[in-house]
């Protein structure tokens, strides 16, 4: 279950001491957050996002896209693993290592029961904090994608389809959600 730990103030720094059991850890405004391995559906979800990101991205040309497990550190007190992340190319190429990460075009999110307390608050509050350019929080069950951008509070619930056109890009990443979840059901 994504808990939050009841120690002290944590930093990444504190990470480098827990043992390598499977989890998942992340530090979110000082509170570390353990989160046990995902779902087969989770993994299926994340793997079809994948597929269609890194193939709009090799099109556009614009960004790179990631999976977890890979920490992006935004302070020493903010650490996440996003489900997938797309980052900005520098100089036409991928950062070659996580450390380089200081912005994110795209955070996406697939809910588990364990995670979407913090994926809908604590990490949301993160990523609008950190000015992560657009956040993704999909819902297996309701079968939405949840939109967030940072200076606007609202969340922007989607069933029919989702688009993203980051800076740079000539065209959009249109996903028919009701395809998108066909397939996820059907894989």
């Amino acid at each position: 279950m994504a808990m939050p730990s009841v120690k002290r103030e944590w930093t990444v720094a504190d990470l480098a001491d827990l043992p390598e059991d499977g989890n998942r850890y992340e530090v979110l405004d000082g509170v570390l957050y353990v989160t046990p391995s995902p779902s087969a559906d989770h993994q299926t979800a994340v793997g079809l996002l994948l597929r269609l990101v890194g193939d709009y991205l090799d099109r556009e040309r614009i960004g790179f896209v990631f999976i977890a497990p890979a920490d992006v550190t935004f302070s020493s007190r903010r650490l996440v693993q996003p489900d997938l992340f797309v980052v900005p190319l520098r100089d036409g190429r991928r950062p070659r290592r996580f450390e380089d990460v200081k912005h994110l075009l795209l955070a996406i999110e697939v809910l588990s029961p364990s995670t979407s307390r913090a994926d809908r608050v604590a990490k949301r509050t993160v990523y609008r904090a950190e000015g992560v350019d657009v956040y993704w929080v999909v819902d297996l069950d309701a079968r939405t994608f949840e939109r967030s951008v940072p200076g606007d509070p609202r969340v922007e619930v989607l069933a029919d389809r989702i688009d993203w056109h980051p800076s740079g890009a000539e065209r959009p990443l249109v996903i028919d959600l009701e395809e998108y979840f066909r397939r996820l059901l059907d894989a």
